[in-house]
């Protein structure tokens, strides 16, 4: 196996897990980590109150190549909203207000981006 990409998804776990603990210290309640369809993935799925809440953990070491927030673009947001629509869809759930949010992570500081962005068709 690939020792870089098993490295790179073991830190892309705990920084996930870094952002869930952020959430729940907000009044987020986990769902689910990493839920997989045939459209991609979702980091986090959660609770915020009445919103389900589809959450992309973005981490940079430093700045040099960006912010993270940055990084989630509208070729990844797309595939985000497919991802989440596939999600309600599965899961049998309607009538659920969601939202997507981004927890950018810069080095061991995490910034919520709450409604980061709206969903996308195309």
């Amino acid at each position: 196996r690939d020792g870089m990409a098993y490295n790179r998804r073991r830190a892309g776990a705990e920084h996930e897990k870094m952002a869930g603990a952020y959430l729940e210290e907000r009044g987020y309640r986990i769902l689910e980590y990493n839920y997989r369809c045939k459209k991609g993935e979702i980091d986090i799925v959660a609770k915020d109150g009445e919103y389900l809440v589809f959450c992309e953990v973005k981490y940079r070491r430093g700045t040099e190549k960006g912010y993270p927030s940055q990084a989630v673009d509208v070729r990844k947001q797309r595939i985000l909203s497919r991802c989440a629509l596939y999600y309600l869809m599965e899961k049998g759930i309607a009538d659920v207000p969601c939202r997507f949010d981004v927890a950018a992570i810069l080095g061991k500081d995490v910034d919520l981006i709450k409604d980061a962005f709206q969903y996308r068709e195309r």
